[in-house]
């Protein structure tokens, strides 16, 4: 089992753009090494006789028919708008430069 570091807990502060003090870090580095050591315990299980876990449940979804229905109608839509104008909301020119 690898056991982490201060240097390993520094990098990914890094990487998660992150910042601990002394007492986080020492922290962080006890919870990692409980989270690696409760991995190590998994690893003792024998799975060999075990098939692939493909879904949590064996509950399937229940889907319903997809209506198309008018529920809001233009006017009502537009009503709370901040900027519109009698058809369409108005929203600032969006331009990608690649």
């Amino acid at each position: 089992m690898s056991k982490i570091d201060k240097d390993t807990v520094e990098k990914l502060a890094h990487l998660a753009r992150l910042e601990f003090n002394n007492e986080g870090k020492d922290q962080m580095i006890k919870d990692l090494n409980n989270m690696l050591s409760f991995v190590d315990k998994l690893n003792e299980l024998d799975t060999s006789n075990v098939e692939p876990l493909i879904y949590m449940t064996d509950e399937t979804n229940v889907l319903r028919e997809d209506i198309m229905q008018q529920n809001l109608s233009q006017k009502d839509a537009l009503k709370n708008a901040p900027k519109k104008d009698s058809d369409y909301f108005k929203v600032p020119k969006v331009v990608i430069k690649k």
